[in-house]
């Protein structure tokens, strides 16, 4: 099955937005060190169910367009 380019252009768009938001989640709610990484050694409080919820629409739209590329570049093929 092949899928046109202009639909898989868009699904990637969508996983770039995607992990986007999720960077910006992590980022207004976890301190930085001096070098920009995250500073995890004050031991942030996340919401578990906020953190899953933004990662499961990342790993999904992932997964999707993985599907899609490789029914599309029939890359599960042997």
């Amino acid at each position: 099955m092949q899928f046109e380019k202009n639909y898989i252009k868009n699904q990637n768009q969508e996983l770039i937005e995607i992990r986007d938001e999720f960077f910006k989640f992590l980022d207004i709610n976890i301190p930085h060190n001096e070098d920009g990484s995250f500073d995890f050694s004050s031991n942030p409080k996340l919401d578990a169910r906020e953190v899953y919820e933004r990662f499961f629409k990342l790993d999904y739209q992932a997964r999707k367009l993985r599907a899609l590329l490789g029914q599309t570049y029939e890359l599960h093929k042997e």
